[in-house]
């Protein structure tokens, strides 16, 4: 328990001289005040300047000017302990409530969306096959550094915890890759659900957080070219239109391609990735802003800029790619000729899977992040006029590539295991879905409960009781009321406020004849059914209002 001490001692008289001294320590207590101190110390100064005699204490005299001397400083003292603990009434503090910079807390109804449409995405992710894993949400620093480009000044650095420098997790692919070299995994396709980090100037607006989730599918492992970056594609493709947040494209390009228009463009190589960190921004800013950028920053001439310029700002679908199969400039780059070559595959593998009008070859598509080295992807939202000023602004809502190299950064002999995956950005996804609802002022259901026990009279509680048991042995989603002795309109109410569909009514009468009711709660239409034969009653009611709500405009 916290403690207030003033201590008086007096030292022992050394060459005929009596020194007093004292010791005053402030420990944080509510009863004793910093004026309480004071006024002891000032006290006892005192009664020893009269010379009184004080228990436990030698007389002595001290001067005024000694005795002002003496109080000052041990004033300064105890100022200085009070600044270090803090306020003497730690329980009145004021402070602001808010959540850091760049996070957000998330009510019962945004979680229900969330929880929704990450359903729906797992459920593609598992119809293709694709098992789950889990990593740390903090990795060794070293294990980090690199790869990301010059992002890398937006990943969290965490303190010295017992010798390991670490940072959190900027993303979940560089985890995947530390994974399978450490535990020597040549094959494998994966999903993994889990929070990211990143010190970048979050916009929430935009869906754009420091602390967010992302939802990432990867296939690993030597197949033939295009096959499962194909596979890829498609997966973006059925969960945003299993999520109907609107019109989308998903655009493709290739890492070879840009390093070959980089090297016919008279790039030098070294220049490559600062090149596309630029070219990258090209979904967020004018070509002339980017044309600047790529002059006065990186240190590309002129000539080279204009020419990149050139290519970058071209799209289409294979007749542009037949187009730049015959440029004069990319056919002397074998890098450019292995791009398009690769992208020629890729869109024919598309189109066999139904996907043609959903991609689009765009040469401004560049990805910054280092570790790319094939075909990389992007999914953006159209502006359909739905919601069109938080559509247009949300941007990427999907985004991968293939990345071979990763995993041989990792591994003692430099063994690769080929990797292609895609990231789906969940939380721009929950802000157009979130403004979509806010625009048709839709209620959202926070709970699956389907039957809500209620009684009509007093000194029900053990019945209702007995009938939630027997609901819930059999499965079925119902609560009751904590009260003893609810209202019947407070009752009904809570099941129209929280979209119960179903009420199981005790009446005295009716538990006489051994019958309960089951109350529709939209129509209000009761019908009575035997005590016996209530669970398989509330079973059939439920699965006639489950297809009744499925059928178009609930028709019947």
């Amino acid at each position: 328990m916290p403690l207030s001490i003033v201590r008086w001692t007096v030292i022992s008289r050394k060459a005929h001289t009596w020194r007093l001294e004292f010791f005053a320590l402030l420990l944080y207590n509510r009863r004793i005040t910093m004026f309480s101190v004071m006024h002891r110390i000032l006290t006892r100064t005192r009664l020893l300047n009269r010379g009184s005699s004080v228990p436990g204490l030698c007389k002595c005299k001290l001067t005024s000017s000694a005795e002002h001397t003496q109080i000052s400083r041990e004033v300064a003292k105890l100022l200085e302990i009070k600044a270090s603990i803090g306020s003497d009434d730690l329980g009145h503090q004021k402070y602001t409530l808010k959540t850091p910079k760049g996070t957000r807390d998330y009510s019962p109804e945004q979680m229900a969306l969330r929880m929704g449409a990450l359903d729906k995405i797992i459920a593609v992710f598992k119809k293709h096959g694709a098992e789950t894993i889990d990593t740390p949400v903090f990795e060794l620093k070293e294990v980090l550094t690199g790869k990301y480009g010059e992002d890398s000044k937006l990943i969290y650095d965490l303190k010295d915890q017992g010798g390991e420098i670490l940072s959190l997790r900027y993303d979940l692919t560089v985890p995947l890759a530390r994974y399978l070299a450490m535990n020597k995994v040549s094959s494998i396709k994966r999903y993994h659900i889990a929070k990211v980090y990143r010190r970048d100037n979050p916009s929430i607006t935009r869906g754009r957080y420091r602390e967010f989730y992302q939802c990432d599918f990867d296939i690993a492992g030597t197949f033939d070219p295009m096959i499962p970056d194909a596979e890829c594609v498609r997966v973006v493709v059925e969960i945003l239109e299993s999520l109907d947040i609107g019109q989308f494209v998903v655009k493709l390009n290739h890492r070879r391609l840009l390093d070959g228009i980089f090297e016919a463009c008279g790039v030098s190589s070294g220049c490559f990735r600062t090149a596309c960190s630029s070219i990258d921004k090209l979904d967020k800013s004018p070509w002339e802003e980017v044309r600047k950028e790529m002059i006065e920053e990186k240190g590309l001439s002129v000539e080279a800029t204009d020419h990149i310029g050139e290519y970058v700002r071209l799209n289409g679908h294979s007749e542009l790619i037949e187009k730049l199969l015959t440029d004069e400039k990319l056919s002397k780059s074998k890098a450019a000729q292995e791009g398009l070559d690769a992208i020629k595959l890729l869109l024919q593998y598309c189109d066999i899977f139904g996907l043609t009008d959903k991609i689009s070859f765009d040469l401004s598509l560049a990805r910054g992040l280092d570790y790319y080295t094939g075909v990389i992807f992007e999914a953006v939202l159209k502006c359909d006029g739905v919601v069109k000023n938080e559509e247009s602004s949300v941007g990427s809502i999907a985004g991968g590539g293939r990345y071979d190299n990763l995993v041989g950064m990792f591994d003692s002999k430099n063994k690769q295991v080929p990797c292609v995956g895609v990231s789906i950005g969940v939380e721009r996804i929950f802000s157009v879905i979130e403004a979509k609802l806010a625009s048709k002022d839709m209620k959202v259901r926070t709970t699956e409960v389907e039957v809500f026990v209620a009684s009509a009279q007093k000194n029900f509680l053990e019945h209702r009781m007995r009938i939630c048991k027997d609901l819930w042995d059999a499965d079925i989603k119902a609560e009751q009321s904590y009260k003893k002795n609810p209202k019947m309109l407070t009752q009904l109410q809570h099941c129209e406020d929280n979209g119960i569909p179903l009420a199981v009514v005790l009446g005295e009468s009716e538990m006489q004849k051994g019958l309960v009711k089951l109350r529709d709660i939209a129509t209000r239409q009761e019908i009575e059914v035997p005590l016996d034969q209530m669970v398989q009653a509330v079973k059939n009611k439920l699965k006639e209002l489950n297809d009744h709500a499925s059928l178009p405009n609930g028709q019947a």
